[in-house]
Protein backbone atom coordinates (compact mmCIF):
# COMPACT_ATOMS: atom_id res chain seq x y z
CA UNK A 1 0.00 0.00 0.00
CA UNK A 2 2.92 2.25 0.87
CA UNK A 3 4.60 1.68 -2.36
CA UNK A 4 0.58 2.67 -4.47
CA UNK A 5 0.18 5.92 -2.54
CA UNK A 6 4.08 6.66 -2.60
CA UNK A 7 4.53 7.02 1.12
CA UNK A 8 7.29 6.12 3.44
CA UNK A 9 6.74 3.15 5.97
CA UNK A 10 7.59 5.05 8.93
CA UNK A 11 5.28 8.44 8.02
CA UNK A 12 2.35 5.71 7.37
CA UNK A 13 3.22 4.08 10.62
CA UNK A 14 3.87 7.31 12.14
CA UNK A 15 0.18 8.50 10.82
CA UNK A 16 -1.62 5.45 12.15
CA UNK A 17 0.07 6.21 15.71
CA UNK A 18 -1.23 10.04 16.12
CA UNK A 19 -3.74 10.54 12.53
CA UNK A 20 -3.67 14.78 13.64
CA UNK A 21 -0.25 16.42 13.41
CA UNK A 22 0.58 19.21 15.51
CA UNK A 23 -0.54 22.03 13.29
CA UNK A 24 -4.24 20.35 12.66
CA UNK A 25 -4.50 20.31 16.21
CA UNK A 26 -3.13 23.57 16.51
CA UNK A 27 -5.39 25.28 14.23
CA UNK A 28 -8.44 23.38 15.59
CA UNK A 29 -7.79 25.29 19.38
CA UNK A 30 -7.06 28.55 17.30
CA UNK A 31 -10.68 28.73 15.44
CA UNK A 32 -12.23 27.86 18.75
CA UNK A 33 -10.82 30.95 20.07
CA UNK A 34 -11.87 32.71 16.40
CA UNK A 35 -15.70 31.36 16.87
CA UNK A 36 -15.53 32.90 20.35
CA UNK A 37 -14.67 36.24 19.21
CA UNK A 38 -16.78 35.90 16.13
CA UNK A 39 -19.64 35.53 18.23
CA UNK A 40 -18.93 37.87 21.18
CA UNK A 41 -18.58 40.80 18.11
CA UNK A 42 -22.02 39.58 17.00
CA UNK A 43 -20.97 38.41 13.96
CA UNK A 44 -19.60 41.66 12.84
CA UNK A 45 -15.47 41.49 13.24
CA UNK A 46 -13.91 39.87 9.93
CA UNK A 47 -10.34 38.43 9.88
CA UNK A 48 -8.13 41.70 10.88
CA UNK A 49 -10.01 42.73 13.74
CA UNK A 50 -10.11 39.20 15.19
CA UNK A 51 -6.76 38.54 14.62
CA UNK A 52 -6.33 42.07 16.33
CA UNK A 53 -8.44 40.64 19.66
CA UNK A 54 -6.16 37.23 19.60
CA UNK A 55 -3.25 38.97 19.61
CA UNK A 56 -4.45 41.00 22.46
CA UNK A 57 -4.90 38.21 24.15
CA UNK A 58 -1.14 36.56 23.52
CA UNK A 59 -1.97 34.71 20.80
CA UNK A 60 0.60 34.52 17.64
CA UNK A 61 -1.09 34.09 14.45
CA UNK A 62 -1.41 35.77 11.28
CA UNK A 63 -3.85 37.35 9.62
CA UNK A 64 -3.86 35.20 6.47
CA UNK A 65 -3.74 31.56 8.69
CA UNK A 66 -7.41 33.97 10.53
CA UNK A 67 -8.63 34.25 7.49
CA UNK A 68 -8.12 30.85 5.72
CA UNK A 69 -9.52 29.15 9.14
CA UNK A 70 -12.22 31.90 8.82
CA UNK A 71 -13.50 30.81 5.53
CA UNK A 72 -13.30 27.10 6.21
CA UNK A 73 -15.70 27.18 8.98
CA UNK A 74 -17.59 29.33 6.71
CA UNK A 75 -17.49 32.90 9.39
CA UNK A 76 -18.02 35.88 6.98
CA UNK A 77 -18.17 39.55 8.68
CA UNK A 78 -21.49 40.64 8.37
CA UNK A 79 -21.42 44.18 6.46
CA UNK A 80 -23.88 46.97 6.73
CA UNK A 81 -26.03 47.32 3.91
CA UNK A 82 -25.16 50.68 1.40
CA UNK A 83 -27.56 53.01 1.19
CA UNK A 84 -28.66 53.61 -2.26
CA UNK A 85 -29.50 56.85 -3.40
CA UNK A 86 -32.26 57.38 -6.49
CA UNK A 87 -32.44 60.41 -8.96
CA UNK A 88 -36.37 61.00 -8.91
CA UNK A 89 -37.95 61.35 -12.52
CA UNK A 90 -40.44 63.35 -11.09
CA UNK A 91 -40.41 65.75 -8.21
CA UNK A 92 -42.85 64.69 -5.14
CA UNK A 93 -45.85 66.39 -3.63
CA UNK A 94 -45.31 67.30 -0.72
CA UNK A 95 -48.36 66.57 1.69
CA UNK A 96 -50.16 69.98 3.01
CA UNK A 97 -49.43 71.09 6.72
CA UNK A 98 -52.88 70.66 8.18
CA UNK A 99 -51.60 70.84 11.57
CA UNK A 100 -49.24 74.06 11.20
CA UNK A 101 -46.43 72.18 13.96
CA UNK A 102 -49.93 72.30 16.42
CA UNK A 103 -49.74 68.55 18.16
CA UNK A 104 -51.28 69.27 21.02
CA UNK A 105 -54.96 68.28 20.58
CA UNK A 106 -57.50 67.92 22.56
CA UNK A 107 -59.68 65.84 21.05
CA UNK A 108 -59.30 62.23 19.82
CA UNK A 109 -59.61 60.92 16.69
CA UNK A 110 -58.59 64.68 14.79
CA UNK A 111 -55.33 64.57 14.24
CA UNK A 112 -52.71 61.56 13.82
CA UNK A 113 -48.90 60.79 12.84
CA UNK A 114 -47.27 58.54 11.25
CA UNK A 115 -43.64 57.55 9.92
CA UNK A 116 -42.26 54.35 8.35
CA UNK A 117 -38.33 52.69 8.71
CA UNK A 118 -36.65 50.05 7.72
CA UNK A 119 -34.10 47.54 9.23
CA UNK A 120 -31.71 44.87 8.60
CA UNK A 121 -31.75 41.69 10.20
CA UNK A 122 -30.80 38.42 9.54
CA UNK A 123 -33.79 37.11 7.49
CA UNK A 124 -33.89 40.34 5.37
CA UNK A 125 -35.50 43.48 5.52
CA UNK A 126 -38.37 44.48 7.84
CA UNK A 127 -40.75 47.28 7.64
CA UNK A 128 -41.82 49.25 10.77
CA UNK A 129 -45.02 51.81 10.32
CA UNK A 130 -46.14 53.88 13.21
CA UNK A 131 -49.45 55.88 13.40
CA UNK A 132 -50.18 57.96 16.63
CA UNK A 133 -52.99 59.92 17.61
CA UNK A 134 -51.93 63.54 18.88
CA UNK A 135 -54.28 63.56 21.56
CA UNK A 136 -52.48 63.63 25.04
Amino acid sequence: MCKVLNVHRSGFYAWLKEPQSNAEKDNVRLLEQIKASYVQSGGVYGSPRITHELRRSGETCGENRVAKLMKQAKLRANIGYKRRYFKPSTPHIAADNHLQQQFVVCETDTAWVGDITYIKTYEGWLYLAVVLDCCG
